[in-house]
């Protein structure tokens, strides 16, 4: 399993090379690889990277203050989300926290560098092997091994690499403006569902038996609108049935609701049982 570590700038590419060290130390069956090149090799750079993403199970993008909005690693993310699923691209955060990200970064799987979290990551690259993986006991063993190495190295490479740049903090203001705006989203995209969830008939499950009247009513005014138009029995019948009302007991109570609607006594109460 080859596993593409992304990087950009001093810091970052301290951590990945760390990262790939010792991931390899950890899941002896993985195969770290780490971009090397910025976008400014030019072609050589971007063949490579596509040579690579051919063969790539999983991505890590290793984020700092400095890169998040470098053209670069949103360039070499969007290369690594385009060739794997989502759920196989994620991002470990060096010296930042989710909510200093934005779209499109922030809408991968984040790792926080603490013990937890590098914990999910590896689990999440071990069943990434396949028939290779380790048994869960025996990853956390090998895990809790190599977690201190792992944390004294990360520390130097973050003292030995120092920001070069100060990141202006995001404002209160543009964190909420962004929550309010994913909610937005979120219900949009909600109001959609229900409307493509909602079904056209009204079944058995949508009423409780205390409302059978109402529902025998409601079916009585499906129907007389539909003989209106002209419709004999059959054609009624299977109406109901392309709206999701073709059980034989369905059937059943529809054509007692259209005789009786024929002979002019339509009067049955519909119970419980009957549905």
């Amino acid at each position: 399993m080859k596993v593409f570590i992304s990087w950009s700038g001093d810091r970052s590419r301290a951590v990945a090379e760390v990262m790939s060290d010792w991931i390899k130390c950890v899941l002896q069956a993985s195969q770290p690889w780490i971009s090397t090149r910025h976008i400014e090799r030019g072609s050589l750079w971007f063949s490579e990277i596509n040579e690579k993403l051919r063969d790539i199970s999983v991505g890590i993008v290793c984020l700092t203050q400095e890169n998040k909005s470098k053209p670069w690693i949103l360039f070499e993310t969007g290369a690594l989300a385009k060739g794997l699923s989502s759920s196989r691209v994620c991002t470990f955060l060096v010296d930042l926290q989710p909510s200093d990200l934005v779209d499109p970064l922030a809408q991968f799987n984040h790792t926080l560098p603490n013990e937890d979290s590098v914990f999910e990551l590896v689990k999440t690259l071990n069943i990434c092997l396949g028939e290779q993986a380790l048994e869960e006991r025996v990853l956390e063993k090998i895990f809790n091994v190599y977690w201190p190495s792992f944390l004294t190295s990360f520390k130097s490479a973050l003292e030995e690499n120092m920001p070069r740049e100060v990141a202006t903090p995001r404002s209160d203001n543009d964190i909420l403006a962004e929550i309010l705006d994913s909610t937005r989203a979120l219900g949009k995209r909600i109001g959609s569902l229900e409307k493509e969830s909602r079904l056209p008939d009204m079944t058995r499950r949508s009423f409780p038996p205390v409302n059978q009247q109402l529902w025998e009513a409601t079916i009585s005014e499906q129907i007389k609108q539909l003989l209106s138009e002209g419709l004999d029995e059959d054609e009624i019948l299977n109406r109901f049935v392309k709206m999701g009302m073709g059980t034989p007991k369905i059937v059943k109570i529809v054509r007692e609701l259209l005789s009786k609607r024929l002979d002019g006594s339509f009067g049955r109460e519909i119970s419980a049982e009957d549905l």
